[in-house]
C-alpha cells in the first residue's frame, strides 16, 4: 500500500503522475525524450539502461517493466536484457554499451564515480559525447525515478504478464496515463 492516497489498481509511477499531473507531465516528457527521442542509441538500448540502472538501484516496478520494454524492442535478441541484468560483463552486447553500462552503473551510485577513464574508455570504443551524455542522464534520471516510486511505496505488481502487457505499451512512448475508471 502506497504511502500516500493513490488511485488502487495503477502501479508504479503511473499512480503518481496521475496523483500531480503538474509533475508528472514533465517527467513524462523526459522519458519520452531520452528513452524515445532522436539518438544514435537504439530504443532498446536506452530501455536496457534505464533497466539496468533501476535493477543497480532495487526498484523492482522500474527494473522490471523498463526491462519488459526493452525486450518488446530487442525483438528475437530480447534474451539480451536479461543477459546483461544478470551479469552485464559477462553478456553478448557490444563493447561500447558495455562502457556506457558502466558509466551508468558509476552514475547510479554517484555521479562523482565518473572518471575521465571511463568516458575515454567509452569513447574509444566508438562512443559519441552524445551517447556519453545521454547515458549519464538516463542513469541520473532514472535514479531519480527509482526513489520516487519506491519512496511512496507505490505499488509493484508481482506478475510477469503485467510487465509484459506494460512493455508494449511502453515500447510505443511515453504518454501521461487517463483517469483510469473503477466504476465499469
Amino acid at each position: 500500500m502506497a504511502y500516500i492516497n493513490v488511485k488502487e489498481g495503477v502501479p508504479g509511477i503511473r499512480s503518481l503522475v496521475m496523483f500531480r499531473p503538474e509533475t508528472g507531465k514533465p517527467l513524462y516528457d523526459l522519458a519520452q525524450i531520452l528513452l524515445r527521442g532522436e539518438s544514435t542509441l537504439s530504443e532498446a538500448e536506452r530501455e536496457l539502461i534505464a533497466a539496468y540502472v533501476s535493477s543497480r538501484n532495487n526498484c523492482m516496478f522500474c527494473m522490471s517493466s523498463h526491462a519488459a520494454a526493452s525486450r518488446c524492442l530487442y525483438g528475437e535478441e530480447k534474451n539480451t536484457v536479461d543477459e546483461v541484468l544478470k551479469d552485464m560483463q559477462q553478456s553478448q552486447i557490444g563493447d561500447k554499451l558495455k562502457a556506457l553500462l558502466n558509466i551508468a552503473g558509476k552514475v547510479q551510485v554517484l555521479g562523482k564515480e565518473v572518471k575521465e577513464k571511463d568516458v575515454e574508455a567509452a569513447r574509444k570504443l566508438g562512443a559519441t559525447d552524445r551517447e556519453i551524455h545521454d547515458t549519464v542522464l538516463i542513469a541520473a534520471a532514472f535514479s531519480m525515478f527509482n526513489r520516487y516510486v519506491d519512496g511512496l511505496a507505490s505499488w509493484t505488481p508481482t506478475d510477469a504478464k503485467m510487465y509484459e502487457e506494460m512493455g508494449k505499451r511502453m515500447s510505443k512512448g511515453y504518454v501521461m496515463p487517463q483517469e483510469v475508471k473503477t466504476d465499469i
